[in-house]
């Protein structure tokens, strides 16, 4: 994409999912400070990439029915990745696929609970599909930039989040612990900042927010839902006392509440858990590795800085990322490609490079979950092993094999688009690394690429020199080495 200011190019790899040839003119005559705001600024942008499922030049999704991704898993997979590729707000979709990992809420357990068409709705539910409350994606994606101390009230209130953490039975004679814990050690301030009478202590504070099904006709009846409710007569009414503040005055206790004014104590220590300086410090961590490097430690001057900016917003997420990626730290040359790709990110990346013709994202669901990472399916409430915990011999065949079969189906559209800068075997080169964006090789593999095109013998041009030597090129590129990193 050599049109591309190089610091765009990184911006959107980092803060979407990488640049196609169709969409080069959208950003080409922007600056970078432009492009941050194009990125952050996306409601002004609409969100009709749903309505454009099934158009002959996007990608293509199939379903053994009726295509039905808020009740069939397996499609709301594939509209997941064909938002992922079409969205017209890349950075709404990479937001969601952050806070995916970070609340990691896995489908097979709602499943077990509920059966597979209420597990879906509670996933990915869309606004207006169907009755009943969003699904936990669709939260993410409504909430991608939002309050975080919201998000996080909505959270504790999904319904997929209260079966997937045992919420459902939380009450005040058997308080439930799960969420209690992990709404503090992973959700928020972090491990070493909570003790474990802290951990018992949450439990009672969210005693009483269960989860009620809507009166349908079963849990096969795409109108039945799952959703909160508040049971007052399962909440524990007495004082809970913390060993961190839960007011400003510093008072570490929540009073003692009667039961129909007791949903206000998990406000309140959401509250005080959201607006932690360790949940800001936390976050700033978290966003160093999302946004800027995973190969350089968190810089503790940007860690500072983006906990004080969370802090001074009011928790407000939007703020932070614009001052993330308008920073010194992100515009840093050093960082550019200093971070590992998630599968999701490298397939909807080379996708959208290689070329989608007649491409089903059925095609991407094995591959995905051979890479590690089958999207709605965390292997735990930690997430996913980020970082270089994706690799491994047998992860990095399932990366090069989907490049194998993504390149094969689009040998004509290849040899077509570059048949101009392919008169040449040095102008096929030089347009496929500037079409397909590994980080910079060294000298060595440039030079083997180079060789690979000659090894046929001299360089002519030809339709099927083309379509046999830019495919294999193009294969090449997407499975190498740097091709892994963003």
């Amino acid at each position: 994409m050599s049109q591309l200011d190089p610091d765009i190019q990184h911006l959107l790899r980092r803060a979407g999912f990488g640049v196609g040839t169709a969409e080069v003119d959208t950003f080409s005559r922007m600056s970078p400070s432009a492009a941050v705001t194009y990125l952050v600024d996306y409601e002004g942008r609409p969100d009709d990439v749903d309505a454009r499922i099934g158009r002959p030049d996007h990608t293509q999704v199939s379903s053994r029915d009726l295509f039905s991704p808020d009740l069939n898993i397996d499609d709301a997979r594939q509209r997941w990745l064909f938002r992922m590729i079409h969205t017209r707000r890349p950075l709404q979709e990479k937001m969601a696929l952050f806070w995916h990992n970070h609340f990691a809420t896995a489908y097979s357990k709602l499943n077990a609970d509920s059966g597979a068409l209420q597990a879906t709705k509670m996933m990915a539910h869309t606004p207006g599909a169907l009755r009943g409350p969003l699904g936990q994606i669709e939260l993410f994606r409504q909430n991608a930039l939002g309050n975080f101390r919201d998000l996080l009230v909505k959270v504790a209130q999904d319904a997929a989040m209260l079966i997937w953490l045992d919420g459902q039975s939380n009450t005040a004679a058997r308080p439930q612990e799960n969420f209690g814990r992990e709404v503090m050690e992973l959700f928020t301030i972090g491990v070493g900042r909570y003790t474990e009478p802290d951990v018992y202590a949450a439990a009672r504070v969210f005693s009483g927010w269960n989860l009620q099904r809507s009166e349908a006709n079963g849990n096969n009846d795409p109108n039945t839902f799952m959703a909160f409710r508040y049971s007052a007569d399962n909440h524990d009414t007495s004082a809970k006392t913390f060993s961190f503040p839960i007011y400003s005055n510093g008072s570490r206790t929540i009073p003692e509440r009667g039961a129909s004014a007791g949903m206000q104590d998990g406000v309140d220590l959401i509250t005080a858990l959201a607006t932690s300086p360790d949940t800001a410090a936390r976050l700033a961590r978290k966003f160093w590795n999302f946004f800027v490097s995973e190969v350089h430690e968190p810089e503790p001057q940007f860690v500072a800085a983006v906990a004080a900016v969370y802090i001074q917003n009011n928790t407000e997420i939007k703020p932070v990322v614009r001052f993330i990626l308008g920073s010194p730290w992100f515009r840093d040359s050093s960082v550019r490609f200093a971070r590992y790709s998630w599968p999701p990110e490298f397939v909807v990346r080379a996708i959208k490079e290689v070329g989608w013709q007649g491409l089903s994202l059925d095609e991407a669901k094995a591959p995905l979950a051979n890479m590690g990472m089958q999207l709605f399916e965390p292997p735990n409430v930690g997430g996913w092993p980020v970082g270089a915990g994706w690799f491994s011999t047998a992860t990095m065949l399932a990366r090069s094999n989907f490049g194998s079969a993504l390149v094969a189906g689009q040998k004509p559209q290849l040899a077509a688009s570059l048949a101009t800068d392919g008169q040449t075997a040095s102008g096929l080169l030089t347009a496929m690394l500037d079409r397909i964006s590994p980080a910079p090789l060294d000298p060595n593999p440039q030079q083997v690429l180079a060789s690979y095109l000659l090894a046929g013998g001299p360089w002519s041009g030809s339709q099927d020199q083309l379509e046999t030597r830019a495919s294999g090129l193009a294969r090449l590129l997407v499975g190498s080495a740097e091709y892994q990193l963003i």
